[in-house]
C-alpha cells in the first residue's frame, strides 16, 4: 500500500478512535473512566511490546542519562498528562458534539497553539519567527470552528461550551507535542517517549479518577459487556504510534500531516453519517467548516516548506 494512503489511514484511525472513546464514555457516564481505560489498555500493549523491543529499552536508559546530566528538567517528562487530559477530554466531548465538530475544533487549537509554542521556544532550538501566513492559516481554521457550529448556535440542546473545550483540547496536544520533541532528542526513540507519555498519563487520569471517589463521593461505573468497539481506544493509540513512527520518517513531517489531517477529516465526516452519536448534526455548514480546516492545514504546511533552508545544487 503506498505511504501516502497509510497516513491518511492513521488520520482515520484517530476518528475512529474518538469515536470508540466517546462511545464508552457515554454508557460509562463518566469520562475520566473511560479516558483510563483507554489509556491503560494503550499502556498495558505498549509494555508488553517494551519487553522484546530493545530500542525502547535504549531509549529509557539515554532519558535516564539526560536527566541525570540535567540536560532536560524533570517537568518535561510529565508531558504525557496532556495526552491524559486530552482523551479524558475527548471522551467528553464526542458524545455531545460528534467527531466531525470536534476534529475541526481540535485542528483550531492545535493550530493555533503552535504560534505560540514556537514563538517562546518551547518546541527547542530557540524562539521561532511567526510569519502572516502561520497567523492567517491559525485564523482561517479558528473561522471553520465557527463556520461549522454557525446554524446550531441558538439551538437549545447545542454545548456551545463543548466546543470551546475542543479547541482547548487540541492546544493541550500541540503543547504536547512540542515537549515531546524535546524528549525524543534525548531518547532518539519515538517508542520510548510514547511510553513515557502512556506511564505519565495513565497514572494522571489514574488519580484524578481516585481523588473523584475520595472528594466527590463518585462511584466507579461497571464496564459495559460491548459493542467490542468501545474498547479499541488504546489499541489503535499504539496503532496510530507506530504508523507515525514508521511513515513519517519516509514522508516527512509535513507530507504526513497533510495526508494525515486529510483522513481525520474525512474519517470524522463519515463516521458522524453512519454512526452517529445522538448530538451530531450533518450540514452544510459542517461541511464548509472542515473543507475550511484542511484550506487552513495547507496554508499552515505551505508557510512551514517556505521556511526550509535551500540548499544549493552540488552540480
Amino acid at each position: 500500500m503506498r505511504l501516502d494512503l497509510l497516513a491518511a489511514l492513521s488520520g482515520v484511525l484517530i476518528a475512529l478512535q474518538a469515536r470508540a472513546n466517546g462511545e464508552l464514555s457515554h454508557r460509562l457516564n463518566n469520562s475520566i473512566e473511560a479516558a483510563l481505560v483507554s489509556f491503560g489498555s494503550g499502556l498495558i500493549i505498549i509494555a508488553v511490546i517494551s519487553l522484546f523491543h530493545p530500542g525502547i529499552k535504549r531509549g529509557i536508559r539515554n532519558l535516564r542519562s539526560a536527566v541525570a546530566l540535567k540536560k532536560i528538567p524533570r517537568w518535561r517528562l510529565f508531558a504525557g498528562m496532556l495526552g491524559g487530559s486530552f482523551v479524558a477530554l475527548q471522551t467528553h466531548i464526542v458524545p455531545l458534539v460528534g467527531v466531525a465538530i470536534y476534529s475541526v475544533a481540535a485542528i483550531a487549537g492545535q493550530t493555533a497553539v503552535s504560534l505560540g509554542v514556537d514563538r517562546i521556544g518551547l518546541t527547542g532550538g530557540g524562539v521561532k519567527h511567526i510569519s502572516p501566513r502561520r497567523v492567517l492559516a491559525a485564523v482561517v481554521t479558528v473561522g471553520a470552528v465557527f463556520l461549522s457550529v454557525l446554524d446550531r448556535l441558538d439551538a437549545q440542546n447545542f454545548a456551545t461550551w463543548a466546543v470551546i473545550f475542543a479547541v482547548g483540547a487540541g492546544a493541550l496536544v500541540g503543547v504536547q507535542r512540542a515537549l515531546n520533541g524535546q524528549i525524543n532528542e534525548f531518547t532518539e526513540q519515538s517508542a520510548t517517549t510514547s511510553y513515557l507519555n502512556f506511564i505519565m498519563g495513565t497514572s494522571f487520569l489514574l488519580a484524578l479518577l481516585i481523588f473523584g471517589i475520595v472528594v466527590n463521593g463518585d462511584e466507579l461505573a461497571p464496564l459495559p459487556h460491548g459493542p467490542w468497539w468501545i474498547y479499541t481506544g488504546g489499541v489503535i493509540g499504539v496503532i496510530y504510534i507506530a504508523f507515525t513512527s514508521t511513515i513519517v520518517q519516509h514522508l516527512g513531517v509535513l507530507t504526513f500531516t497533510m495526508f494525515s489531517v486529510g483522513g481525520n477529516l474525512l474519517g470524522s465526516l463519515l463516521i458522524d453519517i453512519f454512526s452517529p452519536s445522538e448530538a451530531v448534526h450533518i450540514s452544510g455548514y459542517l461541511v464548509g467548516g472542515i473543507v475550511m480546516t484542511y484550506v487552513g492545514v495547507l496554508i499552515n504546511g505551505a508557510s512551514l516548506q517556505s521556511k526550509k533552508p535551500h540548499r544549493p545544487s552540488k552540480n
